[in-house]
């Protein structure tokens, strides 16, 4: 069997005919979309059946290529289709992330979910209920304004004697309508003149739902990538290299002879693998095949000061000017007071709990893989060039993987599966080890930040200059994954960017300059340091950077933090209303920082933080304690305002807000990437160790739900003002300021002897 869920390809010969679908990894059958004509053609944008389908019994599955990661995206958009069609939203099912199935809206990350593929459903499902009740119309003789819809059925009249259910209308049928598009992916619309739901009469959307992904996730039936079972299935590991272009001199297969089970050694240009018919002796032959490599060719810096003198001193490949108002340089030059401080921030993993896992089937001049990708389109179009197959005959299947956080938007595993199973034949299983993961997963970049700035006469800040200099993403689309690297195939760029927001541009300046500057490795295939997306991308280190110098003017100008932000945000209501809503749930006292610190063996301190992360406003206050003996900071409570516009599904919000806040807290006090020249030394939790249940702050969540906005993403901008806000915390507590991350109990014993990074003022 070479696909273990039937294609609605394969299975819609013509109307009304049934259409089910038949999974190896659940009990629930779901209906397919009728989109799929004949013959194989994929799924047009341009089809309302590319994207609803009904069923005899009234449900209604809904296809989309953007997949759940945990962040409960799913029910949110469920929600968005339950509402706009009113159908209860039990009857919803997802289907996502298939390839052969879904249209292609982009890869999930960003934040751009709930903002870009919403709208996009909701339209299509404003389209669907407009066909409804004109077939309705038809059908019970009445006209369309005098129709009504209830959980599904179409009454005449409100007379519940002249009534007919989707189920009944169109059942298993197409809905043989084409739909206005205009853009692709991210920007795609959909029919803009059909008028979706007024929000006044939204009655799912807005309402805290039960995230349909969670109690199969708690009862241990959920079914991950990880558990994706074939018949037949071989399982594989990959033999890693010191660094990318390190090549085989020698392959020892007899090394591996003697392990039962052993299908077969593969080699590819520098790619080695090996292929075993349990997991097993996969894992044994991997540790046990000698292979020597070539000599190590890298440009690692040796230490964190090698790799910051790097980043300063390195030519960069663009610069990004994210904001230039007025003359920053002239008004600094005429500034009463001048401000200047340096932010470091580290090289930083996903931490995925489970590490990278896929099965691939690879047969002739066609493949299907499961994987947890959160792209499934970019991952199809990396392995159609891996293999040299034609796009439309290689099938990407979504699994959930456990967390990403970016990760998997550059997906390698299925890569790594895709040439051990054409070697065999077979399908195969590939899952990374910790090391694996720790050591090659795509990084987020480490940062150098400069901030400069002005301030007049009265006080106010005149010039606002900053510089982030930044590695870009390596693992950008279009460039190739590992494998892909390791048989020959060339980066086409260098990278993409990592981002300019948080760098102090939701205030407003008089004189504005900011700047982020890609950074090149002079040798990137070379280098284990692969880059990439992380949560938040580059924002979280730029608003501790700019947060924390902000905080640090205002504090040499004997300025309470909030009072002094609020004077830069008078036009920006948004963020008002977010930062006050936070002090105000805090019960900020106002003061200056650190004007009157405690005594005793632990000194306690709060400060504040706003970001604005693609529209999202939020605002943060920390509580932290400080152990003037051991260094140890303990955040106590972050009390965080939200504001992403009309809220889908608050109880989902929150869970995500949590995990934003609790993940911050992590990056801030524990999360580096340890290496030297010859590779990666965090291969473990113990040498990357994460934030642990009993170090997990009280949380105060407020949320500003925006019933006439937009929505807009929940599942970074919360990560995004923690970090800051810690830091300010904790110079108000002992009086230093700290310009790095992780603030581990170490350094701070530095600081409190009086070994403090140089003050800005």
């Amino acid at each position: 069997m070479k696909n273990s869920t039937i294609s609605r390809r394969e299975i819609l010969k013509g109307t009304g005919a049934l259409i089910v679908s038949f999974s190896l990894y659940g009990p629930v059958s779901r209906a397919l979309a009728q989109a799929a004509a004949a013959g194989g053609a994929e799924p047009e944008a341009s089809s309302l059946d590319s994207w609803l389908a009904v069923a005899q019994d009234g449900r209604v599955t809904v296809f989309t290529s953007k997949v759940e990661l945990g962040t409960g995206t799913e029910t949110a958009l469920a929600q968005i289709v339950a509402e706009e069609l009113d159908v209860p939203f039990s009857r919803i099912l997802m289907e996502a992330g298939d390839t052969s199935k879904t249209v292609d809206q982009a890869v999930t990350a960003g934040s751009r979910t709930i903002q870009r593929a919403g709208p996009q459903l909701r339209q299509a499902a404003a389209v669907a209920r407009r066909e409804l009740l004109r077939q309705a119309s038809e059908r019970l003789n009445a006209p369309v304004e005098q129709l009504s819809v209830s959980d599904g059925v179409i009454l005449a009249n409100g007379n519940t004697a002249r009534k007919i259910s989707y189920g009944d209308l169109i059942g298993n049928k197409r809905f043989n309508v084409k739909l206005a598009v205009s853009g692709t992916g991210w920007d795609m619309q959909l029919s803009p003149d059909v008028p979706a739901k007024s929000v006044k009469d939204y009655r799912v959307v807005g309402t805290p739902v039960q995230r349909t992904d969670l109690p199969g996730k708690f009862t241990g039936e959920f079914s991950y990538a990880h558990d994706v079972r074939l018949p037949g299935m071989l399982h594989g590991r990959v033999v890693r290299p010191p660094v990318v272009n390190s090549k085989p001199l020698s392959v020892d297969e007899n090394s591996v002879k003697q392990i039962a089970g052993v299908v077969r050694v593969v080699q590819q240009g520098n790619f080695v693998g090996v292929v075993a018919q349990t997991e097993w002796a996969a894992i044994q032959a991997a540790r046990a095949l000698k292979v020597t490599w070539s000599a190590p060719s890298t440009n690692l810096p040796a230490t964190p000061e090698e790799l910051y003198a790097y980043l300063k001193n390195t030519k960069s490949v663009r610069d990004q000017v994210a904001a230039k108002k007025g003359d920053a340089e002239s008004a600094l030059a005429q500034a009463s007071k001048k401000y200047e401080a340096t932010y470091h921030w580290p090289f930083q993993l996903h931490g995925m709990m489970g590490p990278s896992c896929a099965v691939a089937d690879v047969r002739g001049d066609s493949a299907t893989i499961w994987t947890g990708t959160q792209g499934p389109f970019r991952t199809r179009k990396g392995l159609s060039d891996l293999l040299g197959m034609p796009e439309k005959n290689v099938r990407v299947i979504y699994r959930e993987e456990s967390g990403c956080y970016g990760r998997l938007s550059p997906d390698d595993a299925p890569e790594d599966a895709a040439l051990l199973s054409r070697a065999v034949g077979k399908p195969v299983r590939v899952q990374w080890t910790r090391a694996d993961e720790h050591g090659w997963e795509p990084k987020g970049p480490a940062q150098l930040i400069t901030l400069r700035a002005g301030v007049n006469a009265q006080g106010g800040i005149t010039a606002w200059d900053f510089m982030d200099r930044s590695f870009p993403w390596t693992e950008a689309q279009g460039n190739p994954m590992l494998a892909s690297r390791q048989v020959g195939m060339k980066t086409v760029s260098p990278g993409n960017s990592n981002g300019t927001g948080g760098s102090g541009e939701v205030y407003e300046f008089e004189n504005q300059h900011i700047v982020a500057a890609m950074i090149p490795w002079a040798q990137e295939d070379a280098s284990p340091l692969r880059t990439s997306n992380l949560r938040a991308p580059g924002d979280l280190a730029r608003a501790f950077a700019s947060e924390s110098f902000l905080d640090e003017i205002a504090a040499d100008l004997k300025v309470d933090p909030v009072q002094f932000r609020l004077r830069y945000l008078k036009n920006n209501k948004r963020a008002t209303d977010a930062l006050l809503a936070a002090t105000r749930a805090a019960q900020w006292k106002e003061r200056v920082s650190h004007s009157a610190p405690s005594s005793g063996p632990k000194a306690v301190g709060r400060g504040v933080s706003v970001a604005d992360r693609s529209g999202t406003l939020t605002a943060a206050v920390a509580d932290v304690e400080v152990d003037r003996a051991t260094g140890a900071v303990t955040v106590k409570r972050i009390t965080l305002a939200h504001d992403c516009g009309l809220i889908v599904n608050p109880d989902g919000l929150r869970n995500q807000i949590e995990g934003n806040i609790i993940q911050g807290v992590s990056r801030t006090l524990l999360e580096e990437v340890h290496f030297d020249s010859k590779g990666v030394k965090s291969l473990d939790w113990i040498s990357y160790p994460v934030i642990t249940y009993r170090s997990v702050p009280d949380i105060q969540i407020v949320l500003l739900n925006e019933k006439q906005a937009p929505s807009l993403g929940g599942g970074e901008p919360a990560i995004v003002p923690v970090p800051a806000a810690i830091a300010n915390a904790i110079f108000d507590a002992i009086g230093v300021r700290v310009r790095e991350v992780p603030v581990t109990p170490q350094k701070m014993q530095s600081y409190l002897r009086g070994k403090a990074p140089e003050q800005g003022a």
